[in-house]
C-alpha cells in the first residue's frame, strides 16, 4: 500500500501536469577570450606554456585557443593532442599573433611584435639580457599590455612562476651532474652519491634560495655530500630547515668557499656577486684549482653568470672544458625537462586565464589583483615598470597612478 507521501498517488506526476518548481537558467558570467600560443623560436626554449589538459579546461569555459602547429613538439606533445582538447590547430604565426592574449615563453621578437595589433594583452618572460631599448619602444609604440610572468606574484606575496622554475632547475642540475660526471658523456666515471665503503661524492651549492634548496634535497638523496653557501644568514637557516637535516651551511667566505671547490666533484652556482663591479661569484683563478674532471652547472647564465670563466652554451652544444673542469651554461635548464615545465607552467596559466575572463577588462583586474597589477610592465604603451626604464633609460610611470586615469 502505498504511503501518503509517495507520487504515485497522484496519476498527474507522470504525465508532468502537477506544479513543478520553476528552472532558472544559470547565468554563465564572464567574458570569451581568444588565446594565442604561438610557436617559440629561441634556441634556448622547449617548454610550453599550456598543456592539452590547461586547453582543454578553457575550451570548456568557452574560451577560444589559437594553437600553431608543431609549436608543442619540443616538449614532446603534438598537434593531435591539442586538437583532441579543443585547440584550433593554425599554420599561420599571423593569425595566432592577432590572438586577443599571446601566451609565450620566451620574450618577443622583433618579427612577433610586427604581427601585434594595439590592445592586446601579451603574457611572457620579460628577461631584461634579451630585451633592448628599440623592442621595448617598439612594444610600447604597439600600445599592447605586457604582462611578465616571472614577475606576477600569488596571494603570499610569492612569485609563483619563478619559484616552480628553480625548484626544477635545482633538482634537474644534479641530474645534469650526474649525467656529466659519468662514462655516457666521457666524464671521468663518478658516482654522484655514494655507497658503502666508498667515500660519498662532494656538492657545492652556491645560493641556499628556492633552486639551491631543490639541488640540496636531490643530492643528498643520492647520498652526497652537500655543502651551501650563501650571504644570507637567514636563506641558510631556512634551507636546512626545509631539508630536515644538517648540511654544510656557510656565509660567503673567499678562503671557506675556495678549500670547498677544490674536493668539489659537482658546484651548482645560482647566485650573482655584485660587488666591486664584480658580476660573478667565483673567480677563473678559483675554477683553476678545482679537480680535474669536475663540473660547473650555472644557473645564473640568463642574469649574467655566476662565474668568472661562464660563457653561454645551447643544447646543441650545452658543455666546454676549462681549466680541465666542465662547465654546463644553458641560460634555461628548466628546458632540459621541457615537459615537466610545461605541466608546472600550465598549473599556473590555466587559472590565470580564467580569472581574466571573469572581470570586465584587464583594468578592472590590474585594479583588483596586486600580484598581477606587479606582473604589468607595460599598460596601454605606457612603461610601468621603473626598474626597467632605469635600465634602458626609458620614461615610466606607477602603475597605480595610471589606472586612476582609466
Amino acid at each position: 500500500m502505498a504511503g501518503i507521501g509517495d507520487k504515485t498517488n497522484f496519476p498527474l506526476y507522470n504525465t508532468g501536469l502537477m506544479p513543478q518548481e520553476e528552472m532558472l537558467e544559470v547565468k554563465k558570467t564572464g567574458k570569451k577570450l581568444t588565446i594565442g600560443i604561438p610557436k617559440e623560436k629561441s634556441k634556448f626554449e622547449n617548454r610550453l606554456a599550456l598543456t592539452p589538459q590547461g586547453i582543454e579546461l578553457l575550451v570548456e569555459n568557452g574560451h577560444t585557443v589559437l594553437f600553431e602547429s608543431g609549436a608543442g613538439e619540443p616538449a614532446n606533445y603534438f598537434d593531435n593532442d591539442f586538437s583532441e582538447c579543443g585547440a584550433t590547430i593554425v599554420n599561420n604565426a599571423k593569425e595566432v599573433f592577432q590572438s586577443e592574449i599571446v601566451l609565450k615563453i620566451s620574450p618577443f621578437t622583433d618579427e612577433e611584435l610586427d604581427l601585434l595589433r594595439s590592445n592586446q594583452t601579451i603574457i611572457s618572460l620579460v628577461q631584461l639580457h634579451q630585451q633592448s631599448k628599440q623592442l621595448l619602444k617598439k612594444m610600447m609604440s604597439k600600445k599592447v599590455n605586457a604582462i611578465a610572468f616571472e614577475l606576477i606574484k600569488d596571494s603570499n606575496g610569492c612569485y609563483p612562476v619563478t619559484r616552480s622554475m628553480s625548484e626544477i632547475e635545482g633538482a634537474a642540475s644534479i641530474m645534469v651532474a650526474s649525467e656529466y660526471l659519468s662514462k655516457a658523456h666521457n666524464g671521468k666515471g663518478v658516482l654522484l652519491g655514494g655507497i658503502t665503503g666508498i667515500s660519498p661524492s662532494e656538492v657545492v651549492i652556491l645560493g641556499a634560495g628556492t633552486a639551491g634548496e631543490s639541488a640540496a634535497r636531490a643530492a643528498l638523496g643520492l647520498g652526497a655530500t652537500v655543502k651551501v653557501f650563501d650571504n644570507s644568514f637567514k636563506n641558510l637557516r631556512e634551507l636546512e630547515l626545509n631539508v630536515g637535516q644538517r648540511v654544510f651551511t656557510s656565509v660567503l667566505h673567499p678562503k671557506a668557499l675556495t678549500k670547498a671547490l677544490k674536493s668539489a666533484d659537482a658546484v651548482i652556482g645560482n647566485l650573482r656577486y655584485l660587488q666591486s663591479g664584480l658580476s660573478y661569484m667565483v673567480t677563473e683563478d678559483q675554477v683553476s684549482q678545482m679537480k680535474a674532471g669536475s663540473i660547473l652547472i650555472d644557473l645564473s647564465m640568463g642574469q649574467g653568470g655566476c662565474f668568472e670563466s661562464s660563457i653561454c652554451t645551447d643544447f646543441a652544444h650545452p658543455v666546454f672544458i676549462k681549466h680541465g673542469v666542465i662547465h654546463y651554461c644553458v641560460p634555461n635548464v628548466a628546458s632540459h625537462v621541457a615537459r615537466t615545465a610545461t605541466i608546472a607552467l600550465s598549473n599556473i596559466f590555466t587559472p590565470l586565464l580564467l580569472k581574466i575572463a571573469e572581470v570586465p577588462s584587464i583594468n578592472t583586474l590590474i585594479k583588483e589583483d596586486s600580484g598581477i597589477s606587479n606582473g604589468i610592465y607595460v599598460y596601454k604603451g605606457i612603461l610601468t615598470n621603473h626598474y626597467i626604464g632605469e635600465t634602458f633609460s626609458l620614461p615610466s610611470k606607477d602603475i597605480g597612478l595610471l589606472m586612476a586615469a582609466f
